[in-house]
């Protein structure tokens, strides 16, 4: 779609949201059970389809030092079975029916989705409510999706130098608060972890007033209700403590970092602290930091693409990323590969250059509304796979911001003005704050020759 329709498509999604709120017609119902099951769910009747999506409150930022890798290691655990569904099954009903299902672990959150013919809907309910509070954890099995964990930490971290580079990152970004560590866990920490920790984890995270099932697809809701009430209503709750806050120290200046390690091109990774919509003192930073990141890294008339990547030529790749939820505060992030000939220095001078460039001059009036365009589409768009949806429904309402908070980002993002953008730009992307990584490229490991080679 060409950008000069976008602000049509805006005004209509914001035409349609203020019609829904004044004729109370919204499509998002929510229930609680009595034992404190949040039940959300969003008709979409496009298709015969529903996708079923448990989510937990308990991620990486919630675990310890020494047993880092826990909540990502039970989540391999939880299809293995429990005693009425003996390992392989689940994946393998699920498959029968024709649907698809998965899992996956966050800093903030684990969730667990099945899609499915909206008709088969009960049997994802049974399925997730039985693994809820009966999982089968045995040793074999735990020995096994453990060696699993470590295999996949070595293939997407140990061997992959940007992915260090992050681990780096938010390593020196958060000595104290929840990010510190790696979602998939220190190598140390998995060589020591024992089943009764993942014992311990389970019984006391996966309960259902620490859960929020999402239902979005072509469901009635209450009858969606009935059915979470019946399949999940007879499960005990588990008293939830999250401990002593872990608060972040100021940040009394730049902090840097090289990784050496074998790569084929120099890679540069920067951060800045900054807050989320449930830690931010003024409501409108968040909204005004994912404008800042949209004007930086925006699509081909952004500021990198068009002046570090075509005009200076300093970058053979350049990008700017902020997301406004999490549980925590979290990390404005910028990256880059130099152009053949250019050093990371230069890039890094490059960046720092444009970023300088907001702090100081407001940007124009044209510019901000194709950036808000972009940023707005770009969150529309995403709303017409339910999948995505149930993913957004699924995120506010587990770092605790509820559903609602969906409807009034078109709204935020629009309300966005230059001096805003630049005003977070000076407070948040400044010297003290930087945090910078470095990877520094080590030769590549010879490949192993051919079959046709190692007879010559």
């Amino acid at each position: 779609m060409r950008t000069k329709f976008l602000p049509l498509l805006i005004l209509a999604y914001v035409a349609s949201l203020h019609a829904a709120e004044e004729t109370n017609d919204h499509p998002i119902h929510e229930h609680i059970l009595g034992n404190g099951l949040k039940v959300v769910v969003k008709e979409d009747h496009r298709a015969p389809v529903v996708i079923s999506q448990v989510w937990y409150k308990v991620g990486s930022a919630d675990e310890s030092s020494g047993a880092t890798g826990v909540s990502h290691v039970l989540e391999h655990m939880m299809f293995k079975g429990t005693e009425r569904v003996p390992e392989g099954q689940f994946s393998a009903i699920i498959a029968r029916q024709g649907g698809r299902e998965n899992a996956f672990t966050s800093r903030d959150y684990t969730g667990y989705y099945q899609l499915l013919e909206k008709s088969r809907l009960p049997i994802a309910f049974r399925l997730e409510a039985d693994r809820m509070r009966n999982l089968a954890l045995k040793e074999e099995a735990f020995r096994k999706e453990l060696d699993v964990v470590k295999e996949e930490r070595r293939m997407r971290t140990d061997d992959n130098p940007s992915a260090l580079a992050y681990e780096q990152l938010y390593a020196m970004a958060f000595n104290n608060a929840p990010y510190h560590h790696p979602v998939i866990g220190w190598m140390e920490d998995l060589d020591h972890l024992e089943l009764d920790d993942l014992k311990t984890w389970y019984r006391q995270w996966y309960a259902p007033n620490n859960a929020t099932l999402v239902v979005v697809g072509d469901v009635n809701p209450e009858e969606v209700f009935r059915m979470a009430d019946a399949a999940f209503g007879d499960l005990e709750p588990e008293p939830v403590s999250r401990g002593k806050p872990r608060l972040e120290p100021p940040q009394r200046g730049e902090r840097r970092a090289v990784v050496r390690a074998p790569a084929r091109l120099p890679y540069l990774v920067m951060g800045y602290r900054t807050p989320v919509l449930v830690t931010t003192a003024q409501g409108w930073e968040p909204y005004a930091l994912q404008v800042l990141s949209g004007v930086l890294d925006g699509g081909r008339g952004s500021r990198f693409a068009s002046q570090l990547i075509r005009d200076e030529q300093v970058a053979a790749s350049a990008g700017a990323g902020y997301s406004l939820y999490g549980r925590y505060d979290g990390l404005f992030v910028l990256n880059g590969v130099p152009a053949q000939g250019k050093s990371v220095a230069e890039l890094e001078q490059a960046i720092d250059s444009q970023i300088e460039q907001v702090r100081q001059e407001p940007i124009g009036e044209d510019e901000l509304a194709r950036v808000k365009a972009q940023v707005i589409a770009g969150e529309i768009f995403g709303l017409d796979s339910i999948g995505s949806q149930a993913n957004l429904i699924g995120a506010a309402e587990t770092v605790g911001l509820g559903w609602e908070s969906l409807d009034e980002y078109v709204e935020r993002i629009q309300a966005i003005t230059p001096e805003q953008v630049r005003e977070v730009a000076q407070r948040y992307l400044n010297k003290e704050g930087k945090i910078v990584v470095q990877v520094e490229p080590l030769p590549l490991a010879p490949m192993a020759p051919t079959s046709d080679e190692a007879r010559s």
